[in-house]
């Protein structure tokens, strides 16, 4: 069994950037868009999927617990 690290309850800026470039490319992209109901549809889906990715943050190993071979 691993311990692990849950992120910090205010992610950092280099976390957020990786969850807004792990984002659907076409939400990124949309943000430019000339139609107005295609990017507030962006940015709907941007923000959905920064929550996501606090509501799942990854399990990081602890690095002080030591892994043993199976």
């Amino acid at each position: 069994m691993f311990f692990t690290i849950r992120p910090m309850t205010h992610p950092d800026s280099l976390w957020l950037a990786q969850s807004l470039l792990h984002a659907p490319a076409w939400a990124r992209v949309a943000l430019t868009a000339p139609n107005e109901r295609l990017r507030e549809q962006a940015a709907v889906e941007l923000a959905q999927s920064v929550i996501a990715a606090i509501e799942h943050p990854p399990n990081i190993p602890d690095i002080r617990q030591m892994t043993l071979p199976l």
